[in-house]
């Protein structure tokens, strides 16, 4: 059992003032796994303090000094990634391999990665009249979500420590094992008194009064584009920035010139993406567009891979889907299920109700539909589940049509044999990452949303000036 009753602000960990204890379920056994206390407005007001006081001195250190700390930062991560990757299971439900090959280890991945974009970062570019100079904006509130714990605070943590800001921190009260664990990795590493803050609690409390804070300078924010437009809300009396990863529903476009392998391949790797993380991806393809003369083709393929995949124990080596976060996840899934149905979408594999012999734990059956119409609930919103709708479009015109015609715009993939197919396509998708033909992000490539999908974008060079204002310099020339 797990207990972090303690904040960590100024560097030391410090005692809640409220008694009051928010219980962390292990999603696998539906039990308590643990406890954190529940942050107040007081504990948030603190940490500014500390974080303003700090940032007199660390907005000022030089580009060799940031780059040691965050080398010592990396190197500490290092040592704590498979006691991350084990609060990841824990708290959240990644099955193991998934825990540490990819979330703890994305975590490091974004800290390399703004370690190295530092070392030639310009921050004063010279023009013949002026100079651009980029300096840090100030206190940061990050405010973190479950899904992806560490990939997630990693991409807005490093680039903030990178460009010479300090940050109070909310992260999930739904997974905040690893965070705890992070924050451990920071003070080992040396960070400085002030610079890095954390504060559990729930979104409502602490989460608005971090958006409400009149002392902080910027919000970054990634969660449901619900929850984002209440951070907005919060965040518009102060006049502060806002940068926001939220909702998806992203469109997986497969062409009609793939051979039959290909086109197999392209639609049974679409829909057991679907199933990686049980679904809690806001980028996950999640609206597979098939040409309709291979619609049974594709519904057969996925039929296939979907009943292949394995649900379970997310501890066990051969699980590939765990459980969905929480009971309240998983009932809303369930409720999107019963409204496919109800619509009239036809089910092509799993459905409402828990996979057989998994009676504990909040497990969902991969799920597919097919005759989805665009204007369907479960066609529109976000799900966050293994839950798949296939549509199906005439020629390339009406598939971006239809990808268009949707309020999220993160990701889209496409897959297809003629490069200028693809290509014009991919032009034409209103998302902010475009995957063609199975192409994965590094890490270094920008990540955000267009529409109800956010604003601002995150990793790489990109990501640093989110964390910076700009200032013009005249000269007489």
């Amino acid at each position: 059992m797990r207990d972090y009753r303690q904040f960590y602000i100024n560097g030391n960990w410090q005692s809640a003032e409220n008694r009051d204890v928010i219980d962390v379920i292990n999603p696998a056994t539906e039990e308590v796994a643990g406890h954190i206390a529940a942050g107040q407005p007081s504990d948030v007001d603190a940490a500014v303090q500390a974080a303003q006081a700090a940032f007199q001195s660390f907005s000022q250190t030089n580009r060799k000094t940031r780059i040691d700390l965050l080398s010592r930062i990396c190197e500490v991560y290092q040592k704590r990634q498979d006691d991350i990757a084990a609060a990841i299971t824990e708290e959240m439900g990644a099955p193991g391999w998934l825990a540490g090959d990819y979330q703890a280890k994305s975590g490091y991945g974004h800290l390399k990665t703004a370690l190295n974009v530092l070392k030639d970062f310009e921050f004063d570019k010279t023009y013949a009249n002026h100079t651009e100079r980029y300096e840090p904006i100030g206190v940061c509130g990050l405010i973190t979500p479950w899904n992806w714990p560490m990939n997630q605070i990693a991409c807005k943590l490093a680039p903030t420590l990178a460009t010479g800001n300090t940050v109070v921190w909310k992260p999930s009260e739904v997974a905040p094992f690893s965070a705890k664990i992070l924050m451990e990795v920071l003070h080992e590493a040396g960070v400085p008194a002030g610079v890095v803050n954390m504060i559990h609690g729930d979104g409502p409390t602490v989460g608005s009064a971090i958006s409400k804070h009149p002392d902080i300078a910027m919000v970054s924010f990634t969660g449901s584009t619900r929850a984002g437009i209440e951070v907005a809300k919060d965040a518009a009396n102060s006049i502060k920035r806002v940068t926001q990863e939220l909702g998806g529903k992203s469109a997986n476009i497969i062409l009609d010139d793939l051979s039959t392998e290909q086109f197999a391949k392209a639609v049974a790797g679409g829909a057991k993406a679907l199933c990686l993380n049980s679904g809690q991806n806001c980028n996950a393809p999640s609206r597979l567009f098939v040409p309709i003369a291979r619609q049974e083709e594709a519904e057969d393929i996925i039929k296939k891979t979907l009943e292949k995949i394995h649900v379970g124990d997310p501890t066990s080596a051969t699980t590939f889907t765990g459980p969905v976060v929480s009971e309240s996840q998983w009932q809303r899934i369930q409720d999107y299920l019963q409204k496919g149905l109800n619509e009239g979408a036809r089910l092509i594999t799993g459905g409402p109700g828990k996979p057989a012999g998994l009676n504990k734990g909040y497990y969902v059956k991969p799920t597919a539909f097919s005759d989805v119409e665009n204007d369907m609930t479960i066609a529109r919103e976000e799900i966050f589940g293994p839950v798949l709708t296939v549509l199906t479009y005439e020629d390339d015109e009406e598939a971006i049509e239809l990808a268009n015609d949707n309020d999220y715009g993160l990701s889209g993939y496409v897959s297809g044999a003629d490069e200028n197919r693809v290509n014009h396509i991919a032009n034409h998708l209103r998302a902010g990452v475009i995957h063609i033909n199975g192409a994965m992000m590094q890490g270094t490539e920008p990540f955000g949303g267009y529409k109800h999908s956010g604003n601002g974008r995150e990793r790489g060079e990109t990501g640093f000036y989110e964390y910076l204002e700009t200032k013009a310099i005249l000269r007489k020339a």
